[in-house]
């Protein structure tokens, strides 16, 4: 290769070189134009904008609030319709609470006014006195059975206060402890405790 053709391709790179610089220089160019063109925007308009976020967040947040008052409200309302209801079902339960003892007590109350009936119409005065005691029978064994009802032996045993109530307190030499003598009112326990004493009449140890 000769001289002038060395000088002719060296030539042509410079040209390239050149070419692409100027290119490179021409985008640049360009893209500095693009940015000026491109809106800036001011610090007022900055701060506006973030106006209008927090309005949008704030409200957001009222709407929230505004849900969760009213669930609050429902809410209340609810526990409130439930403590009335269990007001109710106590005083229902109270004022019902001894249904079943009514009912257990129907039939004795049934029998006594037969018997009543039957002496009113015969003038037979000996069956009211049945008729009584059937009717005491049968009430008491309903109350034991069905209740818990416990009749309390008094005459002949041996003084207890906490079954038996002295109505009357006298001296026997023959007795070797306080024993009752006579039983004026009968006790009653209910399921082993006592419900009512018995009024009873108390002999005494001469000592």
């Amino acid at each position: 290769m000769d001289k002038k053709d060395k000088k002719s391709k060296a030539e042509a790179q410079r040209e390239e070189v050149i070419a692409d610089e100027n290119v490179q220089a021409k985008q640049e160019e360009t893209g500095a134009e693009q940015k000026q063109d491109e809106p800036v925007m001011s610090e007022l308009e900055k701060k506006e904008l973030e106006v209008v976020q927090l309005k949008e967040k704030l409200a957001d947040a009222q709407g929230e609030i505004a849900s969760l008052k009213e669930q609050m409200l429902r809410d209340r309302a609810d526990l409130e319709n439930y403590r009335k209801r269990l007001i109710r079902d106590k005083e229902d339960a109270v004022r019902f609470a001894n249904e079943n003892l009514i009912k257990d007590l129907l039939q004795p109350l049934d029998d006594f006014n037969r018997a009543l009936e039957a002496a009113e119409s015969t003038k037979e005065y000996a069956k009211v006195h049945d008729g009584v005691v059937m009717v005491n029978s049968q009430l008491l064994s309903t109350l034991e059975k069905n209740w818990g009802l416990e009749r309390i032996d008094a005459v002949g045993k041996e003084f207890d206060p906490s079954e038996h109530e002295a109505y009357q307190v006298v001296v026997d030499d023959s007795l070797e402890t306080e024993t009752v003598m006579e039983e004026y009112i009968v006790g009653y326990k209910l399921h082993g405790r006592v419900l009512r004493p018995s009024k009873v009449k108390v002999g005494k140890p001469n000592v």
